[in-house]
Parts: structure tokens; C-alpha cells; sequence
């Protein structure tokens, strides 16, 4: 069992990792020790016990403690568990709590896409998309409808951001995924030479003159294939869809031009992930 502690001191450093680290911080990039993430509702911090990240300590209600929350209880032993009614938890964060709970986690050193992509057959490379909403969004379709990757360009949001983790449902935890590459450099080049040397074909999700659509049986054809999705507002650069194999469109009615970057997402997966 976790060893409950009433919170009665809001500057208590042990809630810094709650109330005053940065997301910069979390990630260990300003001399903070541990890189550290947090995990919020009871379904996503176990999703994320399943999928063994570690636990470093609890917030929540305290009525969560024996209720909604009580299997995360169970399952954190050794560790702090910090509780306080809901309006004080909502101080102390600066945000509501969604099923009031809580869960700093340690970051692991992420795999290598080589790693993870060695036996995949479809994946997602996302591209500039910035938003923590869609990011989450985006790995909870890429989950469900049959990708085996995620990859990320440098410039892309943090999967393991709290919001991107909620939205997602804990997908993060479930499915592989890595940046492809460290610095702004390594995208397109030579991230795209090494999606090539993995073996992947690679279909840029743009609307050009000459692109295919979304059911044309070449895709569905390829035996590994990369679908590169682009950022929330200016979509794909120019570059990356020149170095692709295909570019791809999903036919539209009623005069609509394109959707969301997250809805994209989960028709192109459907349509070409399907085995």
C-alpha cells in the first residue's frame, strides 16, 4: 500500500513535480535529476503500470483513495500517495484534476525507430504537429486501427505531455514510438534515408494535383509503408512530399478541402493499415 500523506503544505518540494516544474523540467532538460512524466485518470496510470513504466508518487482526492482509484492503490506500493479534498488539489495544480488523480512516472531512454520499426509493416511519422490534443488523438487511432509505430520529427509535441497522455486514453504506453532524429537537422534529411534503408515506402498526406487517392490499390499493395502526416496548420512541407513515393488525398464532398491533422489520421490508418 502507498503511504498516504495529507497535504498541508502547498511549497512542499515534493509537490514541485505537480504544482511548479516546467514541461521542460519534466523532461529533464534543466538540471531537474529525473526526467519524469505525469499520468492522469485511474485508466491511463494503469494502462501505464501494464505497460511497466514506474511509478515515483500519487496525487488525488481523497475519496479516490478507496473508490475510483483504488486498483492504482493497490498496485503503487512503496511509493507517496499526496491527498486533499478537490478544490485544494485544483489550487495546488492550477488545473482540474480529470477522476482526481494523478501520477508522476519515470521517462525511460527512448528505443531507436530501427528498434522498434524491425518487424512493423505500417507506420505513422507525424511531422511538426505541435498540439498535445492531436498528438493524443493521432496515437489513439494509430493504436486501434492496426499501425505498429509511431515516429515523431524533433519538432513535434511530446507524446508523454500530460494532455497528449489523457487524449490519448494511454495508447503512449501501448504502442512503440520514438523521435526520428534529435535536432531540426535530422528531418527530412536523413530521417527520410532512414526510413528508406528500414524498407518502408513512404506516402505523404497532401492535397496536390497529382496525388492518389486514399483507396488506390498501389498503397494497400506496398509491403511496408510510412504514411507522413504534416503539422496542424501548414500541413507537409514542400520538401518532405517531393522526397515521399506517393502523395495521398482523401476524396472529399460538400466543398471541404481538408480535415484536422487528428481525423486525417484515423481515415488514412483505417484505409491503409488494414491487412
Amino acid at each position: 500500500m502507498a503511504q498516504i500523506i495529507e497535504i498541508t503544505d502547498f511549497n512542499a518540494p515534493e509537490l514541485d513535480v505537480y504544482a511548479r516544474l516546467t514541461e521542460r523540467q519534466l523532461q529533464g532538460r534543466d538540471e531537474h535529476a529525473t526526467p519524469l512524466f505525469i499520468a492522469e485518470s485511474p485508466n491511463v496510470i494503469l494502462r501505464a503500470l501494464d505497460g511497466g513504466w514506474e511509478p515515483v508518487s500519487l496525487l488525488m482526492e481523497r475519496r479516490h483513495i478507496a473508490g475510483a482509484a483504488r486498483e492504482v492503490v493497490e498496485r503503487c506500493k512503496d511509493i507517496s500517495l499526496y491527498t486533499a479534498e478537490l478544490p485544494v488539489l485544483t489550487q495546488l495544480t492550477g488545473f482540474p484534476l480529470t477522476r482526481g488523480v494523478l501520477c508522476a512516472m519515470r521517462r525511460r531512454p527512448l528505443p531507436e525507430a530501427e528498434e522498434i520499426c524491425s518487424r512493423a509493416r505500417r507506420i505513422a511519422v507525424l511531422e511538426n504537429v505541435m498540439n498535445p490534443t492531436n498528438i493524443g488523438a493521432i496515437f489513439r487511432s494509430a493504436a486501434a486501427l492496426n499501425m505498429d509505430a509511431v515516429l515523431l520529427t524533433p519538432s513535434c509535441c511530446d507524446p508523454l505531455y500530460r494532455r497528449s497522455v489523457r487524449v490519448s486514453m494511454g495508447t503512449v504506453f501501448q504502442i512503440p514510438w520514438t523521435f526520428l532524429g534529435e535536432a531540426c537537422q535530422d528531418w527530412p534529411d536523413p530521417g527520410m534515408e532512414r526510413l528508406r534503408e528500414m524498407g518502408f515506402a513512404t506516402a505523404a498526406m497532401a492535397l496536390r494535383d497529382d496525388s492518389l487517392s486514399i483507396d488506390d490499390p498501389r498503397l494497400r499493395g506496398e509491403d511496408k509503408l510510412a504514411i507522413v502526416l504534416g503539422s496542424e496548420g501548414d500541413g507537409l512541407t514542400d520538401t518532405t512530399i517531393a522526397d515521399c513515393d506517393y502523395t495521398v488525398r482523401i476524396p472529399m464532398s460538400h466543398g471541404v478541402d481538408s480535415l484536422n491533422v487528428a481525423a486525417a489520421s484515423a481515415v488514412a490508418f483505417w484505409e491503409l493499415g488494414r491487412r
